[in-house]
């Protein structure tokens, strides 16, 4: 017997701790589904404005929560070498690193609607957009300590919890939905605000869920123990994992921005099927996302216990498990595409059709950068796991933002292939990461990791 896991072993172990956190983020997204379903049952043009305006708090949000996403591998390594006090040290000063950031980003998304006007898109839409970042900013501060929170008890594999609160989220913000957006039982008709108010009170209840289940179920870290307390070793170890980790979030986030700035340029339609069209994807790739943090959180155990072939097996099982999704993936995008895009739309809207003939076409886009979103996602999650993020944040923000913007502009404009030219554009800064940061795992990560002597 050597002491490594068999392949049967590595996906078992993969599966246990990843399909909670895939739970958990298509439960997160399904939020943000669910305000989209429901806000373009309510007014196509509300639905359009929530659009840009949920990705430009994602945007920030996710750049944000680089630091979180650094507690990950950091508590995983720090678990696994038995540094019960560096686990305590990172959570905590991750926590204050992401509220600096929340206090900083806010005033940007209270300047929502001069920011869309500048931007290029019609008075109205940016008004509303402006409506609802006005209320749904001040959520990002609980939003960031969620992320927080998560991190540590996935990297601590109590991610079940971390499934169940976020379900739980899910259902709330329906019911808050169903109560502001439509004014039902008594309460205020407050539209796309209504969706805005829903989101902040789901954000606050999540974080206090999740806190208070740490403080009775993981006593011995006491996370919540003079955490006002400045660490600042600890605190400069997670800012300098995590500033890497946000602005390659960052990149990839605001490549998405990016075409949905774009798409507002071609017409307030094809918006809208764009905005659908994303958050179509975005549940697909939500699964590739969960088993992403699941081997950020394997490879950072092997990097602790420094076992390079751990490491590697590891990664192969993850690898193939993400790669048979995307392949369903393909097949569904192009066998159903009018039945996913019909799921958003209300039955009798006017523009019905006109919004799911151009969704068509942008799935069939999608279904090209499956494999690719998936290489990318992956190599970034194991790259975290060995604390590698400054290299792989350079090829994202190159690829991404040097090739894959220009080539959206130049295929949907100057080409003229309008939305789909777009998303093709999107595929190709997608596939260059991919490639290029699956090299930098193989190629460079794994042959550095020392071997426990």
């Amino acid at each position: 017997m050597n002491g490594h896991l068999t392949y049967s072993q590595h996906l078992r172990a993969i599966l246990t701790l990843g399909l909670p956190l895939v739970g958990s983020h298509i439960a997160q997204i399904a939020i943000l589904l669910s305000d989209a379903v429901m806000l373009g049952w309510y007014d196509v043009e509300a639905l359009a404005a929530q659009v840009l305006a949920s990705e430009m708090f994602f945007v920030l949000f996710i750049f944000g929560s680089g630091f979180a996403w650094a507690v990950m591998p950091m508590v995983a390594a720090a678990q696994a070498a038995g540094e019960e006090v560096q686990v305590r040290r990172v959570t905590r000063m991750g926590a204050w690193a992401s509220l600096i950031f929340g206090v900083l980003i806010l005033p940007v998304m209270l300047m929502a609607e001069p920011i869309l006007l500048a931007l290029g898109q019609e008075p109205q839409i940016a008004t509303l957009g402006g409506q609802y970042l006005w209320i749904a900013g001040w959520g990002i501060l609980p939003a960031l300590l969620v992320m927080v929170l998560k991190s540590y008890l996935a990297a601590l594999e109590r991610t079940q919890i971390v499934f169940f609160v976020t379900v739980a989220g899910v259902v709330l913000n329906i019911v808050l939905n169903y109560l502001f957006i439509f004014g039902n039982l008594g309460f205020p008709e407050m539209g796309i605000r209504g969706a805005a108010l829903a989101s902040v009170i789901g954000n606050v209840l999540s974080f206090a869920v999740l806190a208070i289940y740490a403080a009775r179920k993981l006593p011995e870290h006491e996370l919540f123990v003079r955490v006002w307390r400045a660490d600042w070793e600890a605190f400069g170890q997670v800012f300098r994992l995590g500033w890497p980790i946000g602005l390659t979030s960052l990149a990839e986030s605001s490549l998405f921005l990016a075409s949905s700035i774009m798409m507002g340029w071609i017409g307030t339609l094809e918006l809208a099927a764009h905005g659908i069209a994303i958050q179509i994807t975005s549940i697909m790739f939500m699964l590739h996302l969960g088993f992403s943090n699941a081997a950020t959180v394997r490879a950072g155990q092997a990097f602790g216990r420094r076992d390079p072939v751990g490491l590697r097996d590891g990664g192969k099982v993850v690898i193939i498990v993400s790669v048979a999704i995307a392949l369903a993936t393909v097949v569904m995008f192009l066998t159903i595409p009018e039945l996913l895009m019909g799921v958003f739309m209300d039955p009798d809207e006017p523009d019905r059709a006109a919004v799911i003939a151009v969704g068509v076409g942008l799935l069939a886009a999608a279904a090209l950068f499956q494999l690719m979103d998936a290489a990318q996602v992956l190599a970034l999650g194991l790259l975290r796991g060995v604390q590698d993020t400054k290299v792989p944040m350079v090829i994202a923000a190159f690829s991404y933002w040097a090739v894959g913007v220009p080539a959206s502009y130049l295929l949907g404009f100057t080409f003229g292939l309008g939305g789909v030219g777009i998303w093709l554009g999107l595929a190709i800064g997608l596939a260059l990461a991919g490639g290029f940061l699956m090299w930098r795992f193989w190629g460079r990560a794994v042959p550095q990791v020392p071997e426990r002597s």
